[in-house]
């Protein structure tokens, strides 16, 4: 189980399975709200998965060429 989240932080997971082609954020950098954190590659298609708010990236639990699950814990934000 992923431990549990700081008050206001945002969990960003994988909202299908697939294969991680980019991840443009590192731990310490910020990330604006909308920002492309991720490249999400399912059923031959790119997804860009975004920042859902403004905040610091805390946790990067991926990295490019990773398989994801639905479900799974990708980045956090605070």
């Amino acid at each position: 189980p992923s431990p549990p989240l700081a008050a206001g932080a945002h969990a960003v997971l994988a909202p299908m399975p697939g294969k991680i082609l980019a991840v443009n954020v590192a731990q310490g950098d910020a990330a604006a709200a909308g920002a492309v954190l991720l490249v999400l590659e399912a059923m031959k298609m790119e997804n860009d998965i975004l920042a859902p708010a403004d905040g610091k990236v805390t946790v990067v639990k991926v990295q490019t060429g990773d398989t994801v699950n639905t479900g799974d814990l990708m980045v956090v934000l605070e």
